[in-house]
């Protein structure tokens, strides 16, 4: 009887490109890291269409005060929970709104935490502790799209009605069959056979920055290109919020630290304050009624 050896998903495959690497000077083998990194950021713009529509489906849910989930493995999973843990600071979110879990728990945010990728169930009762529901959206990331802890996951969070998405870097894959939406950049076989902590990792890096991001300008919590909602913890971010007040409004050092002070460090409430030519009760109250969009706050006082 003929055996078939079946062929190895291209995350696994060897590259060609950089065969003989450990014979390489350390200047070549920068150079071929680098070569094929470059790859990276056109595999991701094919797969914008998919991006968009996944962003649509998470600015939706959030909208409806859904949460948005992801779900990794390994480095998948570091980098699902990095860009959870930045949102907070960055958009001014309150933390139960993208939160991210990894096969293996905290342990796995520093150490490798041996089988847990292996784990479908594991995957699932991760989510079951999330309570997920219909409201919320669940992003499983797997490089290979067969990582059992994140279909486990995603496995799950169709049962319960959530929107699906699936990052990964093979079509094809088992993910497709779970998610709703499929974002596959296809960036090839690794300099290093099978070590999916570089360039898929770096895809993936690029598509949660691309999913996060963009949700929260179409939520509202970014006006023009300034971190409008960003949280002033620090001497560095109050400087930084100051300046966009002092930009964003055309307004003068004094007058942007008076307002800051009066809306409480709310700089959507300051810069509303400023442009508007209102007090911080006013512009509170129409923030809220407009749901925290700045641009429609100032639309409603202008109207």
């Amino acid at each position: 009887m003929k055996v078939h050896r079946q062929t190895p998903r291209i995350t696994e495959q060897r590259n060609p490109r950089s065969r003989g690497l450990d014979l390489k000077s350390t200047a070549e083998i920068l150079q071929i890291i680098n070569r094929e990194d470059a790859d990276v950021a056109s595999a991701v713009a094919r797969e914008i269409p998919a991006i968009a529509r996944a962003v649509d489906t998470i600015a939706a849910a959030l909208r409806r005060g859904g949460r948005l989930i992801y779900a990794g493995a390994g480095t998948s999973g570091r980098l699902a929970v990095l860009d959870a843990s930045e949102c907070p600071p960055t958009f001014g979110v309150p933390p139960r709104m993208v939160q991210g879990v990894i096969a293996g728990g905290r342990r796995a945010l520093v150490s490798a935490v041996e089988g847990a990728e292996d784990d479908a169930a594991q995957g699932a009762r991760d989510l079951a502790k999330k309570k997920v529901s219909a409201k919320d959206v669940v992003v499983g990331l797997t490089a290979s799209g067969s990582t059992p802890y994140v279909l486990g996951a995603l496995r799950y969070a169709r049962r319960r009605g959530a929107a699906t998405i699936g990052v990964t870097c093979n079509r094809g894959a088992a993910l497709e069959r779970l998610a709703r939406i499929t974002i596959a950049a296809k960036v090839g076989p690794e300099v290093i056979a099978g070590s999916t902590r570089m360039k898929a990792g770096t895809a993936q890096k690029m598509v949660l920055n691309m999913l996060s991001t963009a949700a929260m300008v179409r939520l509202g919590y970014v006006y023009d290109n300034w971190m409008i909602n960003v949280a002033l913890t620090n001497k560095k971010l109050r400087r930084r919020g100051l300046r966009l007040l002092e930009e964003a409004a055309g307004a003068s050092v004094s007058e942007a630290a008076r307002a800051a002070r009066l809306a409480g460090h709310d700089l959507r409430v300051a810069l509303v304050m400023l442009k508007a030519g209102v007090d911080a009760a006013t512009a509170k109250r129409r923030l809220k009624q407009a749901g925290g969009d700045l641009r429609k706050a100032l639309e409603s006082l202008k109207a």
